[in-house]
């Protein structure tokens, strides 16, 4: 594990237990706006509006985020740009790297004090940025770290991308030896349910998959956005017609569990959130990603398989299996190898695509939540984002 330069807080960044408690959106930065949206603001200044696209070529173009460094645009414009659209949303607190450099973390102070993740996963093909949408989550799910921190609020459109491009900014220095030098995959899998951020996760898709300048030019089917079944959101998002992958978190074939696991299914069933998964598929031609975490003797019986690869046989679905990543303290832990090579075992000789997700960063808190729970922890031992306000 290396454990990455920090950059420290400023003295003047807001106590933490005091803007957990007063929820407040950032300040609006570019990336909130389209293109369209910067020109108007730009010109609103008593700008030209090609400043507009010059600020945009530099922060999704090239990938820089510091107006400082932005040294074709003169200094006064620059000053005046900066105050008005480029405002610090992301201040990093902690830094960490492992498997030789391929996984990197990030934990963030965000400018109310609440704390988000992101991390990034090198691979000899690819480079992929997983990302936050929430600062903690509202959905409860017990053996997540996130879940049980409780929901502090959204993130805004901005703070969502400009991790996205800090990620990328990363890989553009060539720091993930092993891996070409472009980010190319975003998953929205870091804390929170996209589909409770529905409007700004959204607009997140847009810019990034926006061609530059206006955007990061990602592939809308290198994006992939998870929900624990919100129903209505997912019909929403059917009808947006986008090619994004839909990855849904499942976790128990049948309700009696699931209705533990994710209690949210005592609102939305399997079968109903299954349905709206498979029209999903059937809309976009998009293969449904069913992503399943491996907890020992909760969830990984034989028979339970067997419930799975029935209720997915014949359908454009993948099964992602997830060796659970423990959190301190939890009553939960991972399945064994061998009733996970059984468990797949099962599920393919139904016909069902099954792989294991790669484990890794579990040197480095991996699972999601976990640094920004021990953060809080040490910053603050009386009290959670359970506590604070909830924006929706």
């Amino acid at each position: 594990m290396t454990i990455l330069p920090v950059i420290p807080t400023s003295p003047d960044t807001p106590d933490a237990v005091t803007t957990r408690r007063r929820v407040t959106m950032p300040p609006r930065h570019l990336a909130d706006l389209d293109l369209a949206g910067r020109q108007a603001a730009v010109t609103k200044l008593g700008l030209p509006a090609f400043r507009a696209k010059q600020l945009s070529t530099h922060y999704f173009g090239r990938l820089v985020r510091d107006p400082e460094a932005m040294t074709d645009l003169p200094a006064a414009t620059r000053d005046q740009l900066a105050g008005d659209l480029l405002p610090t949303l992301l201040t990093p607190q902690r830094e960490m790297a492992c498997d030789d450099g391929a996984t990197r973390k990030t934990l963030w102070r965000l400018h109310d004090g609440a704390m988000v993740e992101s991390v990034l996963m090198g691979y000899p093909d690819r480079i992929t940025a997983c990302v936050s949408s929430q600062a903690g989550c509202g959905m409860a799910c017990p053996f997540c770290a996130t879940g049980q921190a409780g929901l502090t609020r959204n993130l805004s459109i901005a703070e969502i991308v400009d991790q996205v491009v800090y990620l990328a900014g990363v890989a553009a220095s060539g720091a993930v030896t092993g891996s070409p030098p472009r980010l190319s995959r975003v998953v929205f899998m870091g804390m929170g349910e996209p589909l409770a951020n529905y409007p700004r996760v959204l607009e997140a898709v847009r810019r990034l998959t926006a061609p530059a300048p206006e955007g990061l030019g990602l592939s809308q089917r290198h994006i992939t956005v998870s929900t624990v079944g919100l129903v209505p959101a997912m019909r929403r998002l059917i009808a947006e017609k986008l090619s994004v992958t839909l990855a849904l978190s499942l976790h128990a074939p049948d309700d009696d569990l699931r209705d533990e696991l994710v209690p949210v299914n005592q609102r939305w069933k399997v079968a109903e959130v299954l349905d709206a998964a498979f029209d999903y598929a059937a809309q976009t031609g998009r293969r449904i990603s069913i992503e399943y975490a491996m907890i020992r003797d909760v969830n990984d019986q034989p028979w339970r398989a067997d419930l799975l690869g029935k209720l997915l046989r014949g359908k454009l679905a993948h099964v992602n299996l997830i060796p659970l990543n423990p959190t301190p303290g939890s009553k939960w832990d991972a399945s064994p190898k061998p009733v996970e090579r059984e468990f797949v075992r099962r599920l393919r000789e139904a016909g069902v695509s099954t792989t294991v997700r790669d484990t890794r960063g579990q040197e480095i808190d991996g699972a999601c939540g976990q640094l920004a729970a021990s953060e809080l922890t040490a910053v603050d031992a009386g009290g959670s984002a359970a506590d604070a306000e909830v924006a929706r």
